[in-house]
C-alpha cells in the first residue's frame, strides 16, 4: 500500500537535519559520556508553583475535553500580554490556544496555503520549518541570508522571492543564529507582504529572550495587523516545553478558520494544562526574566571566552538560547567540525548545515547546561578548532 507523497516527502527526501544529534544520543545510550549543546531544552525545569497550579487544577477535575479554541482565561490572558508589549489591541477572538508552537507553525501554513502554493521562509531556519511547510501540501522556497549581514534577509531578495508567494516566515530573536531583526530589516519585510499580497506568519517563541536591542513584533507595522499570523509559545518563555501549549495570534475571521481546523486535528489542549499556562502568565515579567537569565549569563561567557582569538567567531548573540559560530577558518563544513569534535572530545553540538545552505561553516551551540559545564565545553571547543586551523 502507498503512502500519500505529503507524507513521505516531508523531509524533501534528504537529511532531517538530526544526524549528529541522533549519533550524540546513540553514544549516550551506549554509556559513552556526552555532553550535550544541541536541542533548546532549558536546564532548570518548569517552576514547581506552575506545576503545582497544574496539578490543583488537574485535581480539581479539569480533565475533561477543554474548549478547542482554547480556555477564555488563557486566551484573554495571552491577548493582554501580546497588547501590552505591541501596542495593537488584541482580543481574545484574535487567539487559538495549540499544542505547543510547532502545532500554530502547521496550522498558519495550513490556513495561508493552498495545495501547491509558495511559502517562502528565511536561510538559516529552526529544522523543521520546510517539513511543517511540505506536509501543510505547500512548496518551500528559501531566502537564503549571509554571515556578512549577520543573516539578515536583503531587501531586495525578500522582495522578490516573495513575488507569487501566498506566506512568508520569520522568526526574531532567531532559532538558530540568535539575530535579532532590526527595524530596517521588519520594514523591508512588512514592504515585500504588503507589495506581494501575502500572509506573514511570525514565530516570536524567542521574545523574551533578547540580550542586545529590542523584540519588534512585525504585526505592530503598519498595515500588518490584518496579514499576520504570530506564533507563540509558554515553551521558551516559562521553561514549560513538554506541556505544549503555544497559540495564534491573528485576525480574528482567521482564528475562526483555524478554530475548525484545530476541532478537526488536535481537538484542544487539555484543560489543566491550560490553567498552568494562565497562572504562569499571570506572575508577571520577573518569571520570564529569572527563566531568560542562564542564556543572558551563559551568552556574556561566550563572548569572553572567544576574546583574544580569531579562529571562532561568533555571529551576533543578540537573542534566544543559541549562539552559531563560525568555524570556516578550520577549513571544515559544520557537519564534518560536529562529528569531529563529537568523536574527539564527545561534545555535541548541531551542524550549521543542519538549518540550510546559508550556515555553512558554522555550528550552532546550546546555551542549556550549568554555568561551569558550558564554559569548559566552549573552551575545548575553541582549542579543538584552533588545533584544526594549525594542521
Amino acid at each position: 500500500m502507498k503512502l500519500s507523497h505529503r507524507i513521505t516527502h516531508i523531509t524533501g527526501g534528504g537529511s532531517d537535519g538530526w544526524d549528529v544529534f541522533n549519533k550524540a544520543r546513540r553514544m549516550i545510550a551506549d554509556g559513552i559520556a556526552v555532553t550535550e549543546l544541541t536541542i533548546g531544552e532549558h536546564d532548570i525545569r518548569t517552576s514547581p508553583a506552575i506545576l503545582e497550579a497544574m496539578q490543583m487544577s488537574a485535581m480539581g477535575g479539569h480533565t475533561g475535553y477543554a474548549m478547542v479554541p482554547g480556555t477564555d482565561a488563557l486566551r484573554k490572558s495571552v491577548a493582554a500580554r501580546i497588547a501590552a508589549r505591541t501596542g495593537v489591541p488584541t482580543t481574545a477572538d484574535n487567539i487559538l490556544i495549540t499544542p505547543g508552537g510547532q502545532a500554530a507553525l502547521y496550522a498558519a501554513h495550513t490556513a495561508t496555503c493552498n495545495p501547491g502554493d509558495t511559502a517562502v521562509y528565511i536561510d538559516p531556519y529552526y529544522a523543521t520549518y520546510p517539513g511543517t511547510i511540505r506536509g501543510a501540501d505547500a512548496v518551500p522556497k528559501a531566502v537564503v541570508t549571509t554571515p556578512d549581514t549577520a543573516f539578515q534577509p536583503r531587501a531586495d531578495a525578500l522582495m522578490e522571492a516573495t513575488k507569487g508567494a501566498s506566506s512568508l516566515l520569520v522568526n526574531t530573536p532567531n532559532n538558530p543564529t540568535g539575530v535579532v531583526y532590526g527595524a530596517q530589516t521588519l520594514a523591508a519585510i512588512a514592504k515585500a507582504c504588503i507589495a506581494n499580497d501575502l500572509w506573514l506568519i511570525s514565530d516570536e517563541v524567542y521574545d523574551t529572550q533578547v540580550w542586545e536591542g529590542r523584540h519588534i513584533s512585525p504585526r505592530s507595522l503598519p498595515g500588518m495587523a490584518e496579514r499576520t499570523l504570530v506564533v507563540g509559545s509558554m515553551s521558551k518563555s516559562h521553561a514549560m516545553t513538554g506541556s505544549r501549549v503555544g497559540w495564534i495570534c491573528g485576525p480574528a475571521e482567521a482564528i475562526s478558520h483555524l478554530i475548525n481546523l484545530a476541532t478537526h486535528t488536535t481537538y484542544g489542549v487539555a484543560g489543566f494544562i491550560q490553567d498552568a499556562a494562565d497562572f504562569a502568565l499571570n506572575q508577571g515579567d520577573a518569571v520570564e526574566e529569572e527563566v531568560a537569565a542562564p542564556f543572558r549569563r551563559r551568552r556574556a561567557l561566550t563572548m569572553e571566552a572567544l576574546e583574544g582569538q580569531n579562529v571562532v567567531r561568533a555571529v551576533p548573540a543578540q537573542g534566544a538560547m543559541y549562539v552559531m559560530l563560525d568555524l570556516r577558518a578550520t577549513g571544515m563544513s559544520g557537519e564534518d567540525f560536529a562529528n569531529a569534535l563529537l568523536d574527539a572530545e564527545h561534545i555535541a553540538v548541531m551542524p550549521g548545515e543542519s538549518f540550510g545552505t546559508a550556515a555553512a561553516g558554522h555550528v550552532r551551540v546550546a546555551m542549556t547546561i550549568a554555568d561551569n559545564q558550558y564554559l569548559d565545553a566552549l573552551n575545548r571547543l575553541i582549542a579543538f578548532a584552533a588545533d584544526l586551523a594549525a594542521q
